[in-house]
């Protein structure tokens, strides 16, 4: 049997390294000086008598013992997470902390009327809030540094369980006195190509909006510009094209003050679909599910 075993701090240290790839970003990850990670690190293969990370000062590379331990360190984490959850899940539900993930386009314009009421419904419920893209928020989820994620489906997100909460339509936003003579469900084809203004690549509404207009050409001529949904309604606003925007946001507000006008858009499938996702397996899955409800029952 090994003399030593590695402290769960240690392991952290290493995951950390590993995900960011570089040691002042991993230090802040994990709120301790670099110096400390870089100790905690190198203790760490002293006492296992190993090489993990190979240090030149412009490049973090990981041997390929270094990888794979890595990679069961992660795993041993998260079930270290998952431990802490079964007990957790044993007393009061959704009470203690909580870590929820949620996307650029969905956290501005449902939480403000979804926070209030969960704070009104469970007190001891310790909510922490981190907004991510799907890709960043699933990789959290999976390295256990989230507990759940309010998603936008469809999006592979790896071995989760999810519950639906509701549609969210599309809607075209025209610049104003584009939307003249138009009816208020406006057919896909009326898109103009040339004029369609779209979030950047990393943003999974981009694809669900190219998705729902079922044009694959627009894909290939859309003019993606956007870091975020207000700028893309500023540029509407400022007769630089058009977009296609949720109705959360619309209902939200994101129109007030400008002269911008959405129709809804027709189409086979016009919408995308709002889950709140965990990983499989959890043992907080009866209270993830209870969540779900409620913020169903709030949107």
């Amino acid at each position: 049997m090994s003399t030593y075993l590695p402290t769960l701090k240690q392991l952290q240290y290493l995951v950390a390294l590993k995900t960011h790839g570089h040691f002042g970003r991993a230090a802040e990850a994990c709120f301790v000086t670099q110096s400390t990670l870089s100790a905690g690190i190198k203790e760490l293969e002293t006492l296992m008598g190993v090489t993990l990370v190979e240090r030149t000062r412009r490049v973090v590379r990981f041997t390929p013992l270094g990888v794979r331990v890595a990679e069961k360190a992660q795993r041993i984490l998260r079930d270290t997470e998952d431990l802490a959850d079964m007990v957790r899940a044993s007393g009061k539900p959704l009470a203690g902390e909580l870590r929820l993930g949620v996307i650029p386009t969905i956290a501005p314009f449902l939480l403000p009327t979804l926070l209030p009421r969960l704070r009104a419904q469970w007190p001891d419920l310790k909510l922490f809030l981190r907004e991510e893209t799907s890709q960043a928020a699933c990789d959290a989820l999976h390295r256990g540094q989230l507990d759940c994620v309010l998603l936008a489906l469809p999006y592979m997100c790896g071995d989760v369980e999810k519950a639906d909460l509701f549609d969210d339509r599309f809607l075209i936003a025209f610049p104003p006195g584009d939307a003249d003579g138009l009816p208020e469900h406006v057919p896909a084809d009326t898109i103009d190509e040339t004029k369609l203004l779209l979030l950047e690549d990393g943003h999974c509404l981009k694809d669900h909006a190219l998705s729902a207009c079922n044009r694959p050409e627009l894909r290939a001529e859309a003019a993606i510009l956007g870091t975020s949904l207000h700028t893309l309604v500023q540029m509407v606003d400022n007769g630089l094209g058009m977009t296609l925007i949720p109705e959360m946001a619309v209902e939200a507000g994101i129109l007030a003050g400008t002269r911008v006008v959405a129709r809804r858009l027709d189409a086979d499938h016009p919408s995308r679909r709002i889950a709140l996702v965990w990983r499989r397996g959890s043992p907080r899955e009866k209270e993830f599910r209870m969540l779900a409800d409620a913020l169903k029952a709030a949107a």
